[in-house]
């Protein structure tokens, strides 16, 4: 396989760059290298970038509960609803949103969840940054905001200590359908997009850049970039 790694004395984790893709078909490829990663047939960490098709999806709390459409509205919608591993309650995906899931072996990074969680923000804090918006962390709920409104939502799973799932990000997407829901379970808040906060365009190739770079830097790694065909060659070879 390829790897664009340079000369780095850094970890090197594998990065592929996904298009807009069904949930479903995203959580399958991360049950996969979640398995393949834990039995040691994957030998690096991966963190999948991607968009995901219009969902929504429930954490461990579930969050039906937190749906304030009927359902008969929700299926005339046409937006599935997702029962995931992760943690926290209902949120929204839609394209225009930065996903990012690192599949992680926790103690090979010597990472605590708290750790780990964190630099998640910081990737998130930094990456506003690069576009004028001033983000911070909000101790109501892990994720980063701007005010009383949420950029950016971190949900994760921990599997016989690897990690995945990950952070969801507001680049440009449609806030419609999180009116829909009290996201994450919380009353009275409000979300945000770096496109709403600064009233202009923003491209989500150029956030994704920043994304990539903010996680050499803050969690101290290289990233090789893949795609999502090589990688599907490592897990059979795995196998």
């Amino acid at each position: 396989m390829k790897l664009e790694t340079g000369n780095s004395k850094f970890e090197i984790w594998l990065c592929a760059e996904m298009p807009v893709i069904e949930y479903g078909e995203a959580w399958d490829l991360q049950v996969e290298l979640v398995a393949a990663r834990r039995d040691g047939r994957l030998e690096r960490d991966v963190v999948l970038l991607l968009e995901h098709l219009p969902v929504f999806t429930l954490g461990r709390r579930g969050g039906l509960e937190n749906l304030i459409v009927s359902e008969a509205f929700l299926k005339e919608s046409g937006i599935p609803v997702f029962h995931a591993e992760r943690g926290g309650n209902i949120t929204f995906h839609g394209p225009g949103q930065l996903v990012g899931y690192p599949i992680i072996n926790l103690q090979g990074a010597r990472l605590s969840v708290t750790d780990y969680v964190e630099k998640l923000e910081e990737v998130m804090i930094r990456t506003a940054a690069d576009f004028g918006v001033q983000a911070e962390r909000n101790p109501m709920n892990r994720g980063v905001w701007v005010s009383n409104n949420k950029l950016g939502s971190i949900g994760i799973a921990v599997r016989r200590g690897i990690c995945f799932h990950g952070f969801a990000f507001n680049v440009n997407l449609s806030l419609e359908p999180f009116g829909w829901i009290n996201p994450c379970g919380l009353h009275g808040i409000g979300v945000t997009t770096l496109e709403q906060e600064l009233l202009q365009s923003v491209s989500m190739k150029q956030v994704r850049k920043s994304v990539r770079q903010y996680f050499q830097s803050v969690f101290k790694v290289e990233l090789a970039m893949t795609d999502i065909s090589e990688l599907q060659r490592l897990l059979k070879r795995a196998v």
